[in-house]
């Protein structure tokens, strides 16, 4: 079931009710993230209504939404001003702070010979590392961006009172989620078949096995329990995105997702042509990060109808509560967007990309593919653009969202 029996989650445990948000996977795309949260913070300072301080209680992230969620909070005490450190963390980003591929010059040149080079060069490095690139330029970019001090010192003075990050084991199957909390203790677990939930404090290990996108990042160990296993991406096996801010006492929440209304990658193809590597590759990608966001919006709505349907006594005596909904996701196709910078990719990448055919648009190339690795200035700013445009766009119900009286239904 999409979001559990769960409703009645945070009144059964006596927690307070919360304001969360949920921050979906997606490499480089996330920085639609940004400009959502960034267009979010300028209308709450324009209301002095508004809540002026940090607006949410409970963080949760998925893959690179784990970094954006753990960054937040790491800085959380700022306010508003966190979600504009975030913004100038992103700007300041470059391929070449998340990861790097070095491979033979020769790997880009378009003919069958360097094709096979290509190849060549890739599967070393993916029996060298168990991945494609090299993720280390992502550990020490996180090291200095992000304060884990700053995490203990927002839970300590109750700016938040939870982050959570999601992972999937390899080694199990199991999909995780590490909350993090003032008090970490056991007390709070909950487990669903496939899924299980962990407390223990938050480190830069849990982001890398948060966000090692599968046959691209290398595997990252954590421990669970008693023993250690290897995770890869959170929006693997991620079924219920919304149950963690809801086991942890959300009654709102904002979700911000990078899904598309359509695969531009795709559309380029003739009747009957069959896909290149790179849409092939782009569908596969698209498959990991395919999220059940909106599966598990529609489900709450429902729910929500059915409360508002049932005696109050009847409510009250089951303990239920509505759970407030509001998500947000790009208005145009992120394909098509990253069409436009493909040509900005690392020069390693793109060679070794268009060496094998993954990044020729004519036979439905490797846009998609690349909207995930893309992390340069142009896409980025493209991507914070359109984030910026689809808040004011919803900037009614988003101020509704912060109101005191708002209700879900």
């Amino acid at each position: 079931m999409g979001v559990d029996t769960f409703l009645n989650a945070a009144t059964d445990q006596g927690w307070p009710p919360k304001r969360a948000l949920v921050l979906m996977g997606g490499g480089a795309r996330t920085a639609y993230q940004v400009g959502v949260l960034q267009a979010v913070a300028a209308m709450l300072r324009q209301r002095p209504s508004a809540p002026q301080g940090f607006p949410f209680q409970i963080l949760v992230g998925t893959s690179a939404g784990a970094l954006n969620a753990t960054y937040l909070a790491s800085c959380a005490t700022h306010g508003l001003d966190a979600f504009e450190s975030l913004a100038d963390f992103w700007q300041r980003t470059r391929s070449s702070d998340v990861y790097s591929l070095k491979i033979s010059r020769w790997a880009g040149w378009l003919d069958s010979r360097s094709r096979l080079a290509a190849a060549f060069n890739l599967s070393r490095n993916v029996r060298r590392q168990g991945a494609l690139l090299d993720s280390l330029p992502l550990v020490d970019t996180l090291h200095r961006a992000i304060s884990l001090p700053g995490i203990e010192a927002a839970l300590a003075n109750q700016t938040i009172e939870a982050l959570a990050v999601t992972a999937s084991s390899y080694s199990t199957g199991v999909h995780w989620t590490f909350c993090h909390t003032l008090q970490d203790h056991s007390a709070r677990t909950w487990q669903r078949p496939g899924r299980q939930v962990d407390f223990q404090p938050i480190t830069i290990e849990h982001l890398m096995a948060s966000s090692a996108i599968p046959f691209i990042f290398p595997s990252t160990p954590l421990w669970v329990g008693d023993h250690c296993e290897f995770f890869g991406d959170g929006s693997m096996r991620q079924i219920s995105p919304l149950s963690p801010a809801v086991h942890l006492g959300a009654r709102q929440v904002l979700v911000v997702g990078v899904s598309q209304p359509q695969r531009a990658g795709l559309t380029a193809l003739a009747p009957g042509q069959s896909p290149g590597l790179g849409g092939i590759a782009g569908h596969a990608m698209a498959s990991v990060f395919h999220d059940t966001l909106q599966a598990d919006v529609e489900q709450a709505l429902r729910v929500n109808k059915t409360i508002a349907s049932l005696p109050q006594a009847v409510v009250a005596d089951m303990g239920l509560h509505p759970l407030d909904v509001l998500p947000i996701q790009p208005s145009q196709s992120l394909d098509a967007l990253a069409q436009e910078h493909a040509g900005d990719l690392p020069a390693s990448l793109r060679q070794a990309l268009r060496g094998l055919g993954a990044l020729d648009h004519r036979t439905g190339g490797g846009a998609a593919l690349a909207s995930y690795l893309l992390f340069e200035p142009a896409f980025v700013h493209a991507l914070i653009a359109l984030g910026h445009h689809d808040a004011y766009a919803r900037k009614d119900e988003l101020m509704a969202f912060f109101s005191d009286d708002h209700a879900p239904f």
